[in-house]
């Protein structure tokens, strides 16, 4: 089973640059993504569902902004829109698929930002504050999940290029590291991509400014997070950087594992 996590800035702009292709090509089983930055109704059949996909989204209520989707090769038995919160779910911020014949669960999140402002830095780490419990109730299921994801925490000194440069910076600071230290620490699950590669950086988002992507100088931000159980059948995973459909690249992991019993 192939999950891909992928934030395309707006799906739109993603599908110009043959992001549907991509997903055709790339094998997917199970496509996340994250920040449409579209409404519904401006989802065209194939962003709906490509190449014949299953697909379920989560659209925040303001135009132009965030939402998260699932695409997957087979229908879910379940399908859970928004955390039952309300000041996120009106961002549109989490989707949840449920596959019961194989007792797997896959959610696609999108983790606010607190860098445009301190208001926006503290609504951040109020999601924290709800998330963490949601976490913990989930781990607690005893499922085969994953949440996929930009989750705006780089972990690590080796998560982002720059890091001496960062450290009062949102996305790096120590409330922010300490928090995604203990979702692994304390309730146990489990960073794929630093798991099978403990010194590979794995950068999945540069910015816009001074040639980041040219020079590599990136964050690694975006996370599958699997319970133990999954985690011990991911075989390998990549940053697809071939193409690029936006400021992220997609986080690409292999489990042997069967989406289909």
């Amino acid at each position: 089973m192939r999950i891909i996590s992928a934030n395309v800035n707006g799906i739109r702009s993603a599908y110009k640059k043959n992001f549907h292709d991509y997903i055709l090509q790339s094998g997917a089983d199970i496509v996340c993504v994250q920040e449409l930055k579209a409404q519904e109704s401006d989802l065209s059949a194939e962003m709906q569902n490509p190449h014949g996909m299953h697909g379920v989204w989560h659209c925040a209520e303001k135009r132009g902004y965030s939402g998260v989707a699932i695409y997957s090769k087979r229908t879910p038995d379940r399908v859970q829109i928004g955390m039952g919160v309300a000041e996120f779910d009106r961002e549109g911020r989490f989707v949840r698929a449920d596959f019961d014949d194989v007792n797997l669960t896959v959610i696609s999140l999108y983790l606010p930002s607190g860098s445009s402002a301190e208001e926006r830095q503290q609504a951040k780490f109020r999601f924290l504050d709800v998330f963490y419990p949601m976490l913990a109730a989930l781990h607690a299921e005893g499922r085969n999940t994953v949440v996929c994801g930009d989750w705006n925490i780089a972990h690590q000194n080796i998560d982002l290029k720059n890091w001496k440069g960062n450290l009062k910076n949102s996305g790096f600071l120590p409330e922010e590291r300490e928090w995604i230290g203990n979702v692994i620490a304390k309730l146990g699950w489990v960073d794929i991509w630093r798991t099978l590669y403990p010194n590979q950086a794995g950068y999945t988002w540069w910015s816009n400014r001074g040639q980041a992507y040219a020079k590599d100088v990136g964050w690694r931000i975006d996370y599958q997070m699997v319970t133990p159980n999954l985690a011990q059948k991911a075989t390998a995973a990549h940053v697809y950087k071939d193409e690029k459909f936006s400021d992220h690249a997609p986080l690409v992991v292999d489990y042997d594992f069967d989406l289909v019993k």
